[in-house]
């Protein structure tokens, strides 16, 4: 049976994670500061990669804890081999900062909340949820897909923080974008797996919207739309590949009739209480930044 452990190097490092280091903890709270140019590539291409979002000193640090969480919460024990495609993709564990103080830091940051505000325009951000995606060692492709096809949400005023937790090469499957498909109708009534990987990449291949497929530096960021096509290729390293993801949307955020049972279940996983056509303001929804504040 293969299941999920600490690498050796981590565990060296793990006498007490509990604590917020002071320069992390700055990291987290100071400003940002885009470009013009950068909110506008973003406003076209609905992804964007933002280098230097976080530094060494936090990178590190979150990624001892969050494998510390992940290790704690994992279930799956099972093979590679013996699981489908989605379970060949990653290691998914969702949440994590109801179960961790550190974590909650990272997701409720202002850093990062402003980021998310400023690309989508708006004027602040509300927590979807956080998940961790860990993509093993030998583990493969994530398929074409776009994650607002799970979400009950009003407006397409959704965005997604991708955090990895060391750089990226892409033999170990960093995001993969197709920029500017947030146009693309044809795909969005498709779950994640084998139909959305093929059907997907069949109606890319006839548009001219630009494949992006590159590496991330230790520090490097990308946000990307809910309604944005993107992949991950397989990691064909000896190394886990280790991601943190945000998932932000507009805080004056509307709940919508659910269009699917996977959208009727993320009503009542992730905005429980939340009603048809009002703001989504529960307990597992909090402002993350707003402008007022």
């Amino acid at each position: 049976m293969q299941s999920f452990c600490i690498d050796p190097v981590t565990r060296l490092k793990t006498n007490d994670m509990t604590t917020l280091p002071e320069l992390v903890r700055k990291n987290l709270k100071t400003p940002y500061l885009l470009t013009e140019a950068q909110i506008d590539f973003y406003q076209k291409n609905r992804f964007i990669k933002l280098k230097h979002v976080l530094d060494q000193e936090t990178i590190e640090f979150f990624n001892v804890a969050i494998s510390q969480q992940v290790a704690a919460m994992n279930q799956v024990h099972s093979k590679l081999e013996e699981r489908g495609t989605y379970g060949k993709a990653f290691l998914q564990l969702f949440n994590l900062w109801r179960k961790n103080d550190s974590i909650k830091e990272l997701v409720f940051s202002a850093r990062l909340g402003q980021i998310a505000s400023q690309l989508m325009q708006v004027k602040g951000v509300r927590l979807y949820h956080d998940q961790a995606l860990f993509k093993e060692p030998g583990g493969g492709i994530t398929p074409w897909h776009a994650d607002q096809y799970y979400w009950p949400l009003a407006t397409d005023k959704t965005i997604t923080a991708w955090i990895p937790l060391q750089a990226t090469p892409a033999e170990m499957g960093p995001l993969e974008f197709s920029a500017g498909s947030h146009h693309i109708i044809e795909g969005r009534e498709l779950e994640i797996g084998d139909e959305s990987e093929a059907i997907i990449h069949r109606t890319l291949r006839v548009t001219d919207f630009e494949h992006v497929i590159e590496a991330f530096d230790l520090g490097e960021l990308s946000f990307h739309s809910g309604w944005v096509f993107h992949r991950a290729g397989a990691n064909i390293t000896n190394e886990m590949r280790k991601v943190m993801t945000i998932i932000y949307m507009d805080k004056d955020m509307t709940l919508k009739e659910p269009e699917n049972n996977k959208q009727e279940n993320d009503w009542n996983t992730w905005c429980p209480g939340a009603q048809i056509g009002a703001t989504i303001d529960t307990h597992l929804n909090g402002i993350i930044y707003s402008k007022e504040l």
